[in-house]
């Protein structure tokens, strides 16, 4: 080929690569309307097809819409919608592979409680449906007042094991109802109002006993309804009638349900305790005869154990949890196995591995609805198990032998996965795998080692239209040594030539950890102009043990030096304006956030997202308890000095940076009360620059999973604060209090 031929090749190369370009718009805020998350995979009994939730925002954008579609898995095809609602989820093949189970909640839930007559009109909760493989039209199979939930199917497919907390009080009052609007329906319509009866009184005074009595996102705790196992014949037809029955009872809940392999009993997980703040975590595992009967305990562990599952035999249960003694702020989940046998001791699998089995990585992507649950796989000859684990930043499948302890990887890369199910035999694996450019696909791991072969695209068609960048990953030195993890989100078109303002994102937990997985925050932060650096200081998970929990007693403290340390070495690469610097974060970054800016100024502005002022009034009000020493050596007023060094409120007085306070109002986590209301207070009688953003019925997951505009106006009211104080744009809206500074004067001056 002549020279002058390649070089007009070459050209045309790079001239269609720069118009590809060229066409790609920038990520926006409103990007999130167009989001597809996928939830809750299930793979057909066959190994043919995967079932899963596809959560889309809904039309009026301010809920998300859930429903059930499928995919082959050798690929080739799109996937179809098999269910027509749109509150579908939890789809499950029944094992003789005629049915797919799932569950169904009302369209028009109501909210809130509002005594007997707002019970009255009130839709029932999720129910069970059937939808016949073969084909035909779903149905209703339960109609139980307080719904269904976690329904798991027996192993000859006749029966379907849920959980409700419908109480017997409930089914009187449903069959009551019932009676009487068939008796008004042979009735003729009363001559006068005062005919109709009044309604019955339901008191909705909150009489509280115990120490943790609410929880962020479900509200206030109903000791009166308590979850237990039902159990419910698999009808064949929509004719067939059938009635659920209450496999347990009594006051304490259960969980984790799984029948037996030969289906005449279902094991579960419990704790009988009143009130277990008091306790080290802790749980016993039981049986009840499918048949009706009493329940047994079989163990007794010292653990809380998750992703529970069973073994090949029926002999063995598997599961992720973390030692609780002694008491630390961070202890890594570890892989544990034990015979399902009275007095049988759990083993530690992976007491040698320094990192955190059955866990992930942070983004604020993940499925906002519908996401389902992982649970430990077994292999198919019951000598190894696979399990995700969190190293580093990344989150992949490893397989553990279970005889020699030995680490396999199952998937690696730079990578996020966020759910994945076995398919077949457990030599396959569907999995959802995301990364910093990708929301989240289904992907099918033919075996291991192998590179997943991508099943879905639900996001293609968008992100097709963006110019999205990776981020670049940095490793840094802080004060004393310690080798601190970060990634820089640059703008698409970044040059390093010119100067651009720099916004410092701390992550929460404190022991979570930000990795190779989507967020769209940084990606529109970027798109704005702005650098974005996310670190993993210490304290962070995918790191070891100790790397997590050394900053127990001292959280804030040498963490804030490794993110300043983070922060210098990105103003050494000469691309950042040093006047130009902002600081975010939520919940624990929220804390750091304050923490930042009353002890430095170099900050020109700072969002504190969820945040806590003072550790005083959030250990007396937060949705969990610290009863132990797990943060603090003593409780507050036991040990005030200790509550009140580590608190930002502490050091209000050296805040001048510019500060935005973001709030959910049903935010149990981290009450608005305890941390940005005493901020804003406080700046304001300072007359210092604070603003308080406060978005109603939002609980401490309002970045994730919130309504979907208040999702967006929180991103915009962020980088808005940042246009102002870092770019010097006009935003009237943040016009801050006029007047001068108060100073306080002290008993020595």
């Amino acid at each position: 080929m002549p020279r002058h031929f390649r070089l007009l090749v070459f050209l045309a190369c790079v001239l269609a690569i720069a118009g590809a370009l060229a066409q790609k718009r920038a990520i926006t805020e409103k990007d999130i309307f167009q989001f597809n998350w996928i939830g809750d995979p299930q793979v057909s009994p066959d190994g043919s097809r995967v079932a899963f939730v596809r959560v889309t925002v809904n039309e009026k954008k301010d809920g998300y819409d859930t429903s059930i579609w499928s995919v082959g898995i050798n690929g080739g095809e799109p996937p179809r919608r098999m269910t027509d609602g749109t509150r579908d989820s939890t789809p499950r093949w029944s094992p003789d592979g005629k049915w797919l189970l799932f569950v169904r909640a009302p369209e028009n839930p109501a909210a809130g409680s509002g005594g007997a007559a707002a019970a009255s009109s009130r839709p029932s909760g999720p129910q069970l449906y059937m939808l016949p493989l073969a084909g035909g039209e779903s149905w209703k199979v339960t109609e139980l007042p307080r719904g269904v939930g976690a329904p798991i199917w027996s192993p000859d497919s006749k029966w379907i094991a849920f959980i409700s907390d419908t109480s017997a009080e409930d089914l009187a009052k449903q069959r009551k109802a019932s009676a009487k609007a068939e008796q008004k329906e042979d009735k003729p319509a009363p001559d006068t109002a005062a005919a109709t009866p009044m309604p019955d009184h339901e008191s909705d005074v909150r009489v509280i006993t115990r120490s943790v009595y609410r929880a962020n996102g479900a509200g206030y705790l109903d000791f009166k309804h308590i979850q237990h196992i039902w159990l419910v014949a698999a009808p064949q037809s929509s004719e067939e009638s059938v009635t659920p029955k209450q496999l347990t009872t009594g006051k304490y809940q259960e969980e984790n349900i799984l029948w037996s392999k030969d289906g005449s009993q279902i094991y579960f997980t419990t704790t009988h305790v009143d009130d277990p703040s008091y306790e080290l975590t802790h749980a016993d595992v039981y049986s009840v005869p499918v048949a009706g009967g009493e329940t047994q305990k079989i163990l007794s562990l010292n653990l809380q154990p998750g992703e529970i599952s069973l073994s090949p035999d029926g002999k063995r249960l598997a599961f992720c949890a973390e030692v609780n003694e002694p008491v630390y702020s961070y202890t890594q989940p570890d892989l544990w196995v034990v015979d399902l046998a009275p007095g049988a001791k759990p083993r530690n699998l992976t007491e040698k591995y320094d990192f955190d089995m059955c866990s992930g990585v942070g983004g604020d992507q993940s499925a906002p609805r519908a996401n389902g649950a992982d649970h430990v796989v077994w292999t198919a000859d019951g000598a190894g198990l696979i399990a995700t684990t969190a190293r580093e930043g990344k989150a992949n499948l490893v397989r553990v032998d279970i005889a020699t302890e030995k680490i396999t990887e199952v998937t690696h890369g730079n990578q996020a996965v966020a759910r994945f199910r076995p398919a077949g035999d457990a030599s396959k694996f569907v999995a959802v795998i995301s990364t910093p450019t990708s929301i989240g696909d289904l992907f099918l791991v033919e075996h291991a080692g192998a590179e997943p072969r991508q099943l879905t695209h639900i996001n293609d068609k968008l992100f097709s239209q963006l110019n999205l960048t990776a981020p670049e990953e940095i490793w840094y030195t802080s004060f004393d040594g310690k080798r601190i993890h970060a990634w820089i989100q640059k703008p698409p078109d970044f040059d390093p030539a010119k100067k651009y303002p720099l916004i410092l994102n701390i992550h929460g937990g404190p022991h979570t950890a930000y990795g190779f997985v989507f967020d769209h925050e940084f990606q529109w932060m970027a798109a704005k102009g702005y650098v974005v650096l996310y670190p993993n200081p210490r304290g962070s998970t995918s790191y070891g043990q100790d790397f997590g929990n050394i900053i127990q007693y001292h959280y804030p403290g040498d963490d804030f030096k490794d993110l300043m340390a983070g922060v210098d070495e990105v103003i050494k690469r000469g691309y950042i304006d040093t006047k130009k610097l902002g600081v975010t974060g939520g919940s624990g970054g929220g804390l750091l956030t304050n923490w930042v800016i009353g002890h430095t100024d170099r900050f020109a502005a700072a969002v504190a997202q969820r945040d806590i002022a003072s550790w005083a009034a959030w250990w007396y009000s937060a949705d969990f308890t610290l009863f132990h020493e797990s943060w603090f050596k003593a409780p507050p007023f036991k040990d005030p000095k200790d509550f009140v060094d580590r608190s930002p409120i502490t050091y209000i007085e050296n805040v001048h940076t510019p500060l935005m306070l973001i709030l959910g109002e049903a935010d149990y986590r981290t009450p608005p009360g305890a941390g940005g209301e005493e901020m804003f207070r406080a700046l304001k009688f300072l007359k210092r620059p604070a603003i308080m953003v406060r978005f109603p019925g939002e609980s401490h997951e309002l970045s994730r999973s919130g309504q979907p505009w208040h999702r967006v106006e929180r991103l915009q009211h962020i980088v808005g604060w940042f246009d102002k104080y870092l770019q010097g744009k006009s935003k009237p809206e943040y016009d801050d209090v006029a007047g001068q500074e108060i100073s306080i004067r002290t008993d020595d001056e």
